[in-house]
């Protein structure tokens, strides 16, 4: 996306000088598109500027999440794309991609082994939700994804890095339950959380 464009989009969302509009914009999810794969790397930039001003360095480096990862997403049927409207409602005029996150099903390979803990259901079906994105701009956007997901999964999984806090703080809000630590194919480390559908 240019530059031109990526400023029209914060502009529409924020307003002028980037001072912040009164009116929460509409939210809706679908599924990516090949033709949003511009906006959304622009989407996961913003969000590894958000994990660097916050003292979170390390996750997403060297590229991460790439453009071949978000297009597995989207061939397993999982990519998902947030989009704002101005109109003031689901559809309406100004709609532009705000988010994205990945919603895959079980089993999810690096969750097999878990230290320090347990998964509060280590029997059932579930769904995963990985390299979750936003414009920090752009107010609930993760109610918005959890919501969803809430929807049509009663068991959550999700894991995040040690250092990104906001996402900590932001699983516990919404109900998720620190597990332990799993690893990723890489052998970094990550902090698991499980939602089940009593705990919302």
């Amino acid at each position: 996306m240019a530059n031109a464009e990526k400023e029209g989009l914060r502009r529409g969302l924020t307003g002028p000088a980037g001072k912040s509009r009164k009116k929460t914009p509409a939210l809706d999810i679908r599924p990516a598109k090949e033709e949003d794969l511009p906006a959304i790397l622009d989407i996961l930039d913003a969000a590894r500027g958000i994990m660097r001003a916050s003292g979170n360095p390390t996750q997403w480096a060297d590229g991460y999440p790439s453009e071949a990862a978000i297009r597995s997403d989207m061939a397993k049927g999982g990519g998902m794309l947030v989009t704002a409207s101005l109109g003031g409602r689901v559809g309406g005029c100004g709609e532009r991609p705000v988010g994205y996150f990945a919603f895959l099903p079980s089993p999810e390979p690096t969750y097999a082994r878990i230290d320090g803990g347990t998964w509060l259901d280590d029997r059932l079906p579930y769904h995963v939700i990985h390299r979750i994105a936003s414009y920090p701009e752009v107010h609930g956007v993760f109610d918005t994804m959890l919501r969803w997901a809430g929807e049509r999964e009663g068991n959550l999984r999700i894991d995040t890095h040690r250092d990104n806090r906001i996402m900590q703080h932001l699983l516990e809000k919404h109900g998720f339950r620190y597990c332990g630590i799993i690893y990723l194919t890489s052998g970094d480390e990550r902090l698991a959380y499980q939602r089940l559908g009593e705990d919302i």
